[in-house]
């Protein structure tokens, strides 16, 4: 069920140790929040040296020179306004991200980043990517689709059956994980408005595992 940010402002206190930790100081310590909920689907324009443009979706409201954007998953500072939005990214998240691979005229899951009373309807994700996965099957079921990636054993210990995951900026849920290897169900709402009915196998993809179960992980690690 969609929920407000201010909703599970308490669950992510909680995680910090901290009851009395409000929205601001939440948005602070984790930065710009975004909830996997694609909102749109703009096409890449190009490229202009570490800048890379996009066309302009259709907005709710106007967009606001340094206002953050998640990108395929990559949360990236809006530098440029006019017919296209420009977006500088450095040599570092091309190289670590699929951002790398654009080209002109491909699509990329759009979502701005959460305001305080926005609805919450997927799960906390932050647009810092923890590593590029492949997409090692899809399989067209009655209905959905299954797609199956491959992360590697360093992601083991953030997937948890039926956790929460982030596929090029998309929040899924973790079916089966094993091995560094995973599957997602995706409904057909969620096949035809992202881009994922756009991946096949080879694919490479932006992964970012649920940064609560990165806390607690941290937490348990400190503890001993």
């Amino acid at each position: 069920m969609a929920r407000n940010l201010r909703g599970v402002i308490r669950t992510v206190a909680r995680i910090f140790g901290d009851d009395r930790i409000g929205t601001e100081e939440i948005v602070v310590r984790i930065g710009a929040m975004f909830t996997g909920l694609v909102q749109a689907c703009p096409k890449v324009v190009g490229r202009e040296g570490m800048r890379l443009m996009v066309s302009v979706p259709e907005l709710d409201s106007p967009l606001e020179m340094g206002e953050s954007v998640a990108i395929n998953g990559v949360c990236l500072t809006v530098i440029s306004l006019g017919d296209t939005f420009g977006f500088d990214v450095s040599e570092e998240t091309f190289a670590r991200t699929s951002l790398g691979v654009l080209v002109a005229g491909d699509r990329v899951n759009w979502e701005r980043a959460m305001r305080p009373m926005d609805r919450f309807g997927g799960h906390i994700v932050q647009g810092h990517v923890d590593q590029v996965g492949l997409v090692i099957g899809i399989e067209k079921l009655e209905g959905s689709w299954t797609f199956r990636f491959d992360v590697g054993n360093v992601g083991d210990r953030y997937l948890i059956d039926k956790g929460s995951v982030t596929i090029q900026g998309v929040s899924l849920t973790v079916v089966s994980p094993q091995s560094g290897q995973f599957d997602v169900a995706v409904i057909p709402h969620t096949f035809d408005v992202t881009t994922l009915g756009s991946l096949s196998v080879g694919s490479k993809v932006n992964v970012e595992f649920d940064v609560l179960a990165k806390h607690v992980e941290k937490l348990l690690s400190a503890r001993g």
